[in-house]
């Protein structure tokens, strides 16, 4: 490590005599192969750690917290060549133990087909926990080895703009048992593509007491603008979902928590749902492509489905739209789809009203280019169709971006059935095997770590 002229102990002498306390020191460092463990292991609240571009062997970060003020980073180069970080068989190619506060960004994991997870959680609670901008792949040797996996108690997570490639499961949130669970988290605008099982579960939860620091709630987890895709390879461990949320405790922390599920493209599945739900969920604004089956299936599963509100959603294919296996026990409201399938809506609903409904054959009367080939397809309304009378949302106005369509474009009177308020030509992302862009300006973000404070910088 090279450090300026004035030394880190003048460093911290000026501090002093400026009056400036140390805690607000923050460091950037440049890290490469044969440095990067000694570096990692002395970072402090508001310190970067950059890595080179190169192979790197495991990263393990231990006890290493940075502040609600001052995120520790450590991050890849933003572009040019990768730092790759490569998994061992006797362990994960990224562990946490213990971590807070901590930003991971553009890193490539590389599991080289071992039977090990990408991202791993385990054995003591982590909690705001950034990951964006990686690439995760060779990790589907197995149908359990996972992308990016909690199994110790997680909260504040926000998994952002990854790409996570041919995994066993895509992501794997919470622990099997229903213990550890994963709570008020943000999952935007990831690509999970072609994972063996899942291309993402949210385990059930279990009865948990409140620990100091968690969120005391009603907690919210957010599911927004991601692509999940499916291929046909086998599942040997039985067939899945694109996508599997379980439910909620019945009582203490956790009871009231609910997903928010919005702005995803869901493509494909050959033997399974595309969604499949329970516990408290709001679902709207999606995009579901190519289902064998029912492309939206809400049920009681580890535990009931307690609360659904499945509103303008597009759906195209399948034997079934929406499908309630078992009845809501709070709440049910389905409104405004746009559904193309054998059954529109079946099942144990008390609500429902303004949707419409139509076979696949028919469905080139309604929007652009209706197809199941990733490139071509375009569930854009034709000008004068999908449309009826004007839907009412006052009912979701409490849920984030309630009013915004699959484009994040306010839906204004609520005339529109299905995912899009629009009609003519598509202004926004077009559905592909991509991360998905929302406007011109990105994603919507309400839960942005904080920028690390500024100050006396060494390198």
């Amino acid at each position: 490590m090279k450090s300026t002229s004035m030394g880190f102990s003048s460093v911290l002498l000026l501090l002093g005599l400026l009056g400036i306390s140390a805690k607000a020191y923050s460091a950037v460092y440049t890290a490469n192969p044969s440095n990067y463990k000694t570096l990692i292991a002395n970072l402090q609240p508001g310190d970067t750690l950059t890595l080179e571009a190169g192979r790197y062997t495991r990263l393990t970060l231990n006890g290493l917290n940075g502040t609600q003020n001052a995120w520790i980073t450590i991050t890849g180069p933003t572009s040019g060549l990768p730092a790759i970080i490569e998994a061992e068989s006797c362990c994960n190619a990224v562990q946490l133990y213990g971590v807070s506060y901590v930003a991971i960004k553009n890193l490539t994991i590389d599991g080289k087909w071992l039977d090990v997870d990408g991202i791993n959680s385990k054995d003591y609670i982590s909690h705001d926990i950034l990951i964006e901008g990686c690439t995760l792949q060779a990790l589907g040797t197995d149908q359990q080895t996972v992308g990016i996996s909690t199994k110790s108690t997680a909260w504040g997570w926000i998994i952002r703009k990854n790409k996570i490639f041919d995994a066993g499961t895509g992501l794997y949130l919470g622990n099997s048992d229903g213990s550890a669970p994963f709570i008020g988290g943000i999952i935007e605008n990831n690509l999970i593509k072609a994972p063996v099982g899942y291309g993402m579960e949210i385990k059930f939860q279990n009865p948990y007491s409140l620990i100091s620091g968690m969120p005391q709630g009603p907690n919210k987890t957010i599911i927004r603008h991601n692509v999940f895709i499916k291929d046909d390879r086998p599942s040997p461990y039985g067939d899945r979902p694109n996508m599997l949320v379980g439910g909620f405790p019945n009582s203490g922390p956790g009871s009231n928590d609910h997903y928010e599920i919005y702005g995803n493209f869901f493509y494909y599945n050959p033997r399974e749902s595309l969604l499949q739900v329970s516990g408290r969920v709001i679902i709207h604004d999606n995009i579901f492509v190519g289902a064998s089956g029912t492309s939206i299936y809400l049920a009681n599963h580890d535990l009931p489905l307690k609360l659904a509100y499945v509103y303008n959603n597009t759906i195209y294919g399948g034997s079934l739209g929406i499908h309630f296996a078992n009845a809501a026990t709070e709440d049910d409201t389905v409104i405004g789809n746009l559904i193309f399938a054998s059954t529109g809506i079946s099942g144990s609903i008390t609500n429902q009203k303004d949707n419409l409904s139509d076979t696949v054959q028919n469905a080139g009367l309604y929007v652009k280019s209706p197809s199941t080939i990733l490139g071509s397809m375009d569930f854009y309304p034709l000008v004068g169709k999908s449309q009826g009378s004007l839907i009412d949302l006052t009912l979701f106005s409490k849920y984030v971006d309630y009013n915004l369509d699959f484009n994040g474009t306010p839906k204004g009177q609520g005339k529109f059935r299905g995912a899009y308020a629009g009609e003519g030509n598509n202004p926004g992302w077009q559905l592909k095997d991509d991360i998905k862009q929302v406007g011109s300006g990105g994603p919507i973000n309400d839960a942005t770590p904080p920028v690390p404070p500024t100050g006396l910088k060494v390198k």
